[in-house]
């Protein structure tokens, strides 16, 4: 298992419960492919540096996961079928 960092960019519009509804997702995603949620961070409603999909904001949520490197592959591919999230990031930690 490695370590990773996810950082995830919501809507900025979202109620709290569609917000909720995403994130119980994304950690079902992590633990059905065999990984573990070591930490969830809400960052809350962000300045983005430049529009993405018509959005000046945006809700930043930071995680730390630790994946197999075959399923981390697979999750990052399945987070693009997540209509909220407008970007993410999954990196390596060393």
């Amino acid at each position: 298992m490695r370590q990773y960092e996810l950082i995830l960019i919501l809507q900025p519009d979202l109620d709290e419960e569609t917000r909720s509804g995403v994130i119980e997702r994304v950690n079902t995603m992590i633990i059905e492919s065999g990984g573990e949620i070591i930490k969830t961070d809400i960052w809350g409603t962000r300045q983005l540096a430049y529009e993405i999909q018509d959005f000046r904001e945006g809700f930043y949520i930071y995680m730390e996961v630790s994946l197999s490197p075959a399923s981390s592959t697979d999750f990052s591919q399945n987070l693009r079928y997540i209509e909220p999230i407008i970007r993410y990031m999954l990196i390596k930690e060393d």
